[in-house]
């Protein structure tokens, strides 16, 4: 494996961040492709900053790299940041969902970007047996010291899928986990592999307005993360197997002041 140039990449990577600030979007990307060229792996996210400049093509996924550095990077202050700062709710919005549509108990949770253990966190008394699983193996490291997952993985959630052959799961959480991916195939697919019939599948995601999506099943929005329209998560979820109990609107996080309009959206995998 070629060794990086970091001195480079850095400066190629504050010059691109530095350009797009001052609206010179043509520079920018070229100043991105860079960034590629010397890190192809892509630690950075250039890729996926490219598509949010509304430029080249929409990558079917953040890279592994992106989402494995951003993270451990952010492990020790994830919650604040995310809880405190950005004002996230969806575990516990999931857990009100599960309740009032009579969800529950469980018997195998798998909690796909388990990240620090949030969503684990408050669905603990639901289920018996919880695995958990992220990219970052610094959040993995704490969610450990919480004691909260029987089973704790390192692996990228569309590649676990694949590869696991433990029991299956009567209940699959995603939560944070969309926006981090463009294509929805591998994940409903794979979802469905890891699931018992009548499995319930929930997972949150981030959208924008009909007209911006024109057509596209997703794109990049500005703060470099993934959007859906919600028809296409309708239609993946349908020919992946699963009936769709209920889409809701929510508030995923607030972003820069506003709220970043989004989906909960629960399914059960038919038999």
């Amino acid at each position: 494996m070629k060794k990086i140039d970091e001195e480079a990449l850095a400066e190629a990577y504050n010059r691109a961040l530095a350009l797009e600030k001052a609206g010179d979007i043509d520079a920018a990307v070229k100043a991105y492709q860079e960034v590629l060229s010397i890190d192809p792996e892509d630690h950075g996210g250039a890729a996926v900053r490219i598509a949010a400049l509304g430029r080249g093509e929409t990558p079917a996924k953040a890279p592994d790299a992106y989402v494995e550095t951003l993270f451990d990077q952010h492990a020790e202050s994830f919650e604040d940041i995310l809880v405190e700062q950005l004002g996230y709710a969806v575990p516990v919005l999931v857990r009100q969902r599960l309740h009032e549509l009579k969800l529950g108990p469980f018997k195998r949770m798998l909690d796909l970007g388990c990240g620090t253990g949030l969503t684990g966190g408050t669905l603990r008394d639901m289920v018996d047996d919880i695995t958990g699983i992220d990219i970052s193996e610094n959040m993995v490291e704490v969610a450990h010291e919480k004691d909260l997952y029987e089973t704790l993985y390192v692996a990228e959630v569309e590649d676990f899928l694949e590869d696991n052959d433990d029991e299956p799961f009567d209940l699959v959480t995603a939560t944070d986990v969309l926006p981090y991916l463009g294509a929805l195939e591998p994940l409903f697919f794979g979802a469905a592999e890891n699931m018992v019939a009548g499995g319930i599948f929930v997972f949150s995601s981030e959208t924008l307005p009909d007209d911006i999506f024109a057509g596209r099943p997703y794109m990049v929005a500005p703060h470099q993360r993934f959007a859906h329209a919600e028809t296409y998560v309708r239609e993946r979820l349908a020919a992946t197997g699963f009936e769709i109990l209920e889409i809701s609107d929510i508030n995923v996080r607030m972003q820069d002041g506003n709220p970043t309009p989004g989906h909960l959206v629960i399914a059960r995998l038919q038999g």
